[in-house]
């Protein structure tokens, strides 16, 4: 399924494009900052603290925009320049193509992810202080496997690269931003029950929404949603409902490449 010669060529692309340096740079330095400060500013306490907080809303918010943008520019990026046309005169199929661009995607961003975290971990322990759970390590690579997926489904989708950057911040606005307002002024004028049932809604399509309430069920902060949400999150807290959790963060990744695969497979075809 994937093509190792084809993964390393697009990984080694990847690693020399200025973008994605600047981007990692950026990245690291602006987590690392953050991470440092909340954790010599403030004193360790145990829960959901406003340092988990910051670090959490950190993760949620560069990192989705980091994935969306590089991720589908680089698959519009190939059907716009006719690379993906040449691609297809190699024995290599089209799913092997885009598997070999999220492998290489993937790599990318762990080796960002594995130094922004060495950073913090080497300075927190030169300042006498460590602040890196495992279940926030857990998290940032599960938001890189499913961004991952659904930014090679934008750049299957895009016309070109300015399309798939457009998509990418439209999303990524809505998905961060827009729907938290809307549900925030619905909840106005709305009664409590319809409020509830739509953030639950938003919960299962919203992909950063999903992840922060992963976040809230591995670090078991379920209560920080209140008690309205207390059958929901007993649900999900359970074996069986962190099964369901993982079954479903599984699904968000193989719907989106496997729709990939269709769009490119048809673009092919109207070509």
């Amino acid at each position: 399924m994937i093509n190792s010669k084809f993964v390393r060529l697009e990984w080694k692309q990847m690693l020399r494009s200025r973008w994605m340096q600047l981007v990692a740079l950026l990245f690291v330095f602006v987590f690392a900052s953050v991470s440092l400060i909340q954790q010599m500013a403030l004193p360790e306490v145990e829960g959901f603290t406003r340092q988990s907080a910051a670090a959490l809303n950190l993760q949620l918010f560069l990192l989705p925009l980091f994935l969306l943008t590089i991720g589908s520019m680089s698959i519009a990026g190939d059907v716009e320049s006719g690379w993906l046309s040449l691609l297809k005169t190699y024995p290599i199929t089209l799913r092997q193509y885009v598997f070999g661009k999220y492998a290489a995607l993937l790599l990318s961003f762990f080796v960002m992810l594995a130094l922004s975290f060495s950073v913090v971990i080497g300075t927190g322990a030169f300042v006498g202080q460590l602040g890196i759970s495992w279940v926030f390590v857990v998290l940032s690579f599960l938001i890189v496997l499913i961004f991952a997926a659904i930014a090679l489904l934008i750049g299957a989708i895009a016309k070109s690269r300015l399309h798939a950057l457009a998509l990418s911040l439209v999303l990524w606005a809505s998905w961060l931003l827009l729907l938290s307002y809307a549900l925030m002024a619905i909840g106005t004028f709305s009664a409590g029950h319809v409020l509830q049932k739509l953030l639950i809604v938003n919960i299962h399509i919203n992909p950063a929404e999903w992840l922060r309430f992963g976040y809230f069920l591995l670090s078991k902060q379920e209560a920080v949603l209140g008690p309205a949400f207390y059958s929901f999150t007993n649900f999900y807290s359970s074996p069986f409902g962190l099964f369901v959790y993982a079954c479903l963060s599984v699904l968000w990744i193989i719907l989106s490449l496997g729709f990939a695969v269709f769009i490119l497979d048809r673009k092919g075809r109207v070509e």
